[in-house]
């Protein structure tokens, strides 16, 4: 007897963003800058599941994660990056984000509530990338119906 298969989603850690956490500054004349948060490109026909991880964050705070999200996405016009769903996984938020314009960098700002009364408000930059239609160079070999030949990278094969 056949019995169907449960599958766990678990989100996927290609596209997985940790908060900076609050470490000390070390003390001198030059205090470096916060690094920027950015996740992977992603093409404008992707719907996937983008990480935002504040654990960092609430470290000496066992037990609080995340109970509410404002999620904000700009530049925010017709065509652009939308927001599907968003969840929290215990000090995780799971974004789910479809559309946008290639050639631009849309900035997604997360503000999320913990459950003992803390607010953190960070922007992730999420890039926008025509990937699907990246043109062949003019040497690539095809098959006979023009699709263009590639190895197992999706890197085109071209003539010498």
């Amino acid at each position: 007897m056949t019995t169907p298969a449960t599958h766990l989603w678990h989100p996927s850690n290609a596209r997985y963003v940790q908060i900076d956490g609050f470490v000390p500054t070390p003390r001198g004349p030059q205090i470096p800058p916060p690094r920027a948060l950015a996740w992977p490109a992603k093409d404008p026909g992707d719907t996937l599941d983008y990480v935002f991880d504040l654990g960092p964050a609430l470290t000496a705070n066992p037990g609080d994660g995340i109970n509410a999200l404002d999620v904000s996405i700009s530049p925010a016009n017709p065509g652009d990056v939308t927001l599907v769903s968003a969840a929290a996984d215990g000090a995780k938020a799971v974004l789910w984000l479809t559309g946008g314009q290639a050639s631009t960098n849309y900035t997604v700002t997360v503000t999320a509530t913990t459950a003992g009364g803390r607010t953190l408000a960070r922007s992730i930059t999420l890039p926008v990338v025509a990937l699907a239609t990246v043109p062949a160079p003019a040497n690539a070999l095809t098959t006979p119906t023009g699709q263009v030949l590639t190895d197992p990278t999706g890197t085109p094969l071209t003539m010498i």
